[in-house]
């Protein structure tokens, strides 16, 4: 049976998205250009330039299909910390290099980051929407925050501890802090210093 035009279209939109998250891992996004991606892909570059517009809409393509295959976020605070950790275990057992290139570009390339950040706040919005507190996307933010920040130390900085342990005593550790922050009430902060400022009673 013959492949209608529109199957055509969706394989070769595949092929060259494929193409582009493989050599967006492996130059990065400054060394990648649309010729390049179009060789891989076996197309015209004219054609991913019609199907996508240009590097970045390529680019935010990419982005979105890696933040659209992490597991889904819902169940109660602690169920969603440990579907964090999960994910987090998963990146450090198997280096994610299309993420880490998606990281790297938006750390250093402006017009990349500008194409991704839509996607990534509405990851931290799924995180948010799963926590019953006021301040549920400070603590989503943190979570973020901290699963980055060990993505870039182990992989991008390359700190000799992080970058040796073993995932699953890397997770084990996040664990009480993950979990405090996703179910955990914030403590009333002391401050020693307040107290010499106290008025006398």
């Amino acid at each position: 049976m013959a492949t209608s035009r529109a199957e055509q279209r969706r394989q070769t939109e595949q092929r060259i998205l494929a193409a582009a998250r493989r050599l967006f891992s492996e130059r990065g996004y400054e060394r990648t250009t649309i010729r390049a991606v179009a060789v891989e892909a076996a197309a015209d570059p004219g054609l991913v330039m019609r199907y996508f517009e240009s590097k970045e809409g390529l680019f935010s393509q990419v982005a979105r299909i890696n933040l659209d295959a992490e597991a889904s976020i819902d169940g109660t605070p602690t169920e969603v910390a440990d579907t964090l950790l999960a994910s987090l275990h998963d990146k450090l057992v198997t280096e994610p290099g299309a993420a880490l290139a998606i990281l790297r570009s938006m750390l250093t390339h402006p017009e990349a980051s500008r194409e991704v950040h839509a996607y990534v706040s509405a990851q931290q919005r799924r995180i948010a929407a799963a926590l019953p507190h006021d301040d549920s996307a400070l603590r989503a933010d943190l979570l973020g925050a901290i699963m980055l920040g060990t993505l870039i130390g182990r992989y991008l900085i390359g700190m000799e501890a992080l970058q040796d342990a073993p995932p699953e005593e890397i997770t084990a550790l996040l664990t009480s802090c993950f979990r405090s922050l996703a179910a955990g009430e914030p403590e009333d902060v002391h401050d020693p210093a307040g107290d010499a400022h106290a008025p006398p009673q």
